[in-house]
């Protein structure tokens, strides 16, 4: 499968650029926006690519669109205008965008291929959330579907797409069926990666363009790593 890449310049991997729109390749450590730990967020340093590359003298703007957790990696949208940006947040509101994530995973999974229906109710004080079979208070529906795409040996990897989008929907869930996600610590992995990382990748995204009306479709290249090497092959 052929990955463009625009550029890969200061540790940015940019995917897809136009007057409206750039998606880049977040990497693994990487926060989408600034937060309390006072690190440099995603979105300055794609500012900071812009304001190089069209050498613009003020102030960039950069509409941030969504979000990934800091451990994962993949894809991200940036809204460059703010015509754009409220067009590109309708989408995701409206489901009108097509997100396919890569997820390597411990164990098999009870069925090859599945949806998961559970109710995800977030503990603020310890940044997780957890799965439940039943509504509970607080609670919220979060849906997903998976397949089974390889064996890697100690490992699955699993294609999943979204119908929710809750706060870490896609590890918990994993989680709740005997998959934690690799090197994810926090929803039941034995061990930690040694770059922090965890094995979820935002892989595929599809959508139409909210000015040219144009179907966009960008593919992340995987992370330079041994077991994400094995499933290009």
């Amino acid at each position: 499968m052929a990955e463009k890449i625009l550029s890969n310049k200061n540790n940015l991997q940019v995917l897809f650029e136009d007057n409206h729109i750039i998606i880049v390749n977040k990497r693994a450590g990487d926060i989408v926006q600034g937060d309390k730990t006072g690190d440099k967020p995603l979105s300055d340093v794609v500012k900071d690519y812009i304001k190089e590359k069209y050498n613009k003298p003020n102030n960039v703007y950069l509409g941030v669109v969504h979000r990934l957790d800091r451990p994962t990696t993949g894809l991200v949208i940036f809204a460059k205008t703010s015509k754009v940006l409220p067009r590109l947040n309708a989408l995701f509101v409206s489901k009108d965008i097509d997100k396919t994530y890569w997820a390597i995973v411990k164990n098999t999974p009870p069925k090859i291929n599945d949806t998961l229906v559970n109710w995800l109710k977030k503990n603020p004080k310890n940044n997780k959330s957890t799965a439940y079979s039943k509504e509970v208070p607080g609670s919220k529906k979060a849906i997903l579907h998976y397949k089974t795409v390889k064996n890697l040996d100690n490992y699955m990897l699993l294609e999943v797409n979204l119908e929710t989008g809750r706060h870490h929907q896609i590890r918990s869930q994993l989680s709740t069926i005997g998959c934690p996600i690799k090197g994810d610590l926090k929803y039941g992995f034995d061990r930690s990666n040694k770059d922090a990382s965890i094995h979820l990748h935002a892989r595929h995204i599809t959508f139409m363009h909210p000015v040219k009306l144009e179907t966009v479709h960008v593919t992340a290249p995987l992370p330079i790593d041994p077991i994400w090497d094995a499933c290009n092959g």
